[in-house]
């Protein structure tokens, strides 16, 4: 029995039997997607506890191994007041502020900095003022190792070199005098620092490549999961379909009726089932949505949303407005974008179902048309709205405003989907003055 080939060796064989400028193509693709298209991750495996950790690792390392290099063991140009410094930046890791929310911007940008300025820019300066010896040529490539294992390895090669350039410019002016290198000694470092910086860069990429295989791994399951609810769906749809025929058989006045609500109803649920499991489909394929190339015109578009939208009752479908100002087309997916729509919908009737009064019509307000050559759709609801420090990260994948039943994948896929259209889309919002989500789309000429 032969073994299946996986679908990424099939396609590997195949470019190599198109050529050599196939082969450069299918690479360029990729080293592209890898630097340019994957998230960004500052801090890896954010958690409160390793945050403190590692605050707690820089407060008392530096110290320690200032009285090593300086009384134990003793290197040239150690010094305490610079390792103190050092250490001290330890307790912005520890501070509250920081470790209360480690996936915040502001937890990355201030992670990102103490770990640059403690590893690249301290472990240079230092090599540089020892001359490269044998127990500093250690400590940078040990350096290296570890700023790859905390941060992205994209951040930590720019942060290495920069680093060390930073260093060397400050070496050059305020360093102290040292003897040039040896070739030989010259030639050895650059082998050793080569060898550690290549390893750490590979361990970098592996590392990332298996974070996203775990979370894709886990979106397809998710994925597989609402497929397997169609079955029991369409057993419900056909049960409905037999009790509205069994209802045409009752004598009983009134009693067909009341048994043709209760198909209704049933059918009712089966449409909002489906709408969550298309929601949850195309939240599984956020990292790996296809390239499409069809026309959609944007007033059809939102007038059939509109129309089949599973509302949860009359007072809902009600408060909603479509307001068509100037019709356009687009490039993209027209079942994708309607679920953009959908996902937006279903945000802003969360919102309003949050505030104290009743939705009423035009509470929730829907524009189509065409401002400086691009397509707008706005999405206006009269909802709670959402806090200015929210606002920068609601895009971002697993990041939810609802704690409660929130999975953080609706609005992260509706940028993808915009995005890969050439679009954009922001918000605009007050907290208890609604939300307006404004998409500006290239026009189809």
């Amino acid at each position: 029995m032969t073994s299946e080939v996986p679908a990424r060796i099939k396609q590997l064989i195949r470019t190599l039997r198109t050529g050599p400028g196939a082969w450069a193509r299918v690479w360029v693709a990729r080293i592209r997607a890898e630097l340019l298209q994957e998230q960004l991750v500052l801090i890896l495996h954010p958690s409160r506890w390793r945050l403190r950790w590692l605050g707690l690792f820089t407060l008392v390392g530096h110290p320690l191994f200032g009285w090593i290099w300086g009384q134990w063991l003793p290197q040239p140009y150690e010094s305490p007041a610079l390792r103190a410094v050092m250490g001290t930046l330890g307790l912005l890791l520890i501070s509250e502020s920081i470790t209360n929310d480690p996936s915040s911007k502001l937890s990355a940008r201030i992670f990102s900095v103490v770990f640059w300025i403690q590893l690249p820019v301290f472990f240079s300066w230092m090599y540089l003022c020892n001359n490269g010896n044998t127990v500093w040529l250690a400590s940078f490539c040990a350096m290296v190792l570890i700023y790859y294992h905390v941060t992205d390895w994209r951040a930590a090669t720019l942060g290495t070199v920069s680093g060390a350039l930073l260093a060397w410019a400050l070496f050059q002016v305020f360093g102290p005098p040292v003897s040039p290198m040896s070739q030989e000694q010259f030639s050895v470092n650059a082998v050793v620092i080569g060898f550690s910086w290549a390893s750490a860069l590979l361990l970098g990429l592996s590392s990332a490549n298996l974070r996203r295989e775990h979370l894709q791994h886990t979106l397809t399951t998710m994925g597989i999961m609402a497929h397997e609810l169609r079955t029991p769906l369409a057993t419900m749809s056909l049960i409905g379909d037999a009790v509205r025929n069994e209802s045409r058989q009752i004598k009983e006045p009134g009693g067909g009726q009341r048994l043709d609500q209760l198909v209704v109803r049933l059918h009712t649920l089966v449409r909002n089932m489906n709408q969550q499991i298309d929601t949850q489909i195309a939240n599984a394929r956020l990292l790996r949505l296809p390239t499409h190339r069809e026309s959609v015109a944007a007033a059809a578009l939102l007038r059939n949303v509109v129309k089949d939208y599973p509302y949860r009752n009359s007072r809902e479908r009600e408060s909603v407005v479509l307001v068509l100002r100037k019709d356009f087309s687009f490039e993209s997916s027209y079942r994708l974008f309607a679920q953009v729509i959908n996902n937006l919908l279903k945000n802003a009737f969360r919102s309003l179902a949050a505030t104290s009064s009743a939705a009423k019509p035009g509470d929730l307000r829907i524009e189509v048309g065409v401002l400086n050559g691009y397509g707008r759709i706005i999405v206006t609801d009269q909802g709670t709205g959402i806090p200015p420090e929210l606002q920068a990260r609601i895009f971002e994948p697993f990041f939810s405003t609802d704690r409660g039943t929130g999975h953080g994948l609706g609005l992260a896929f509706c940028q993808q989907v915009v995005e890969s259209a050439g679009g954009t889309i922001r918000v605009k919002s007050e907290p208890g003055r609604g939300a307006i989500f404004i998409i500006e789309l290239p026009v189809l000429r």
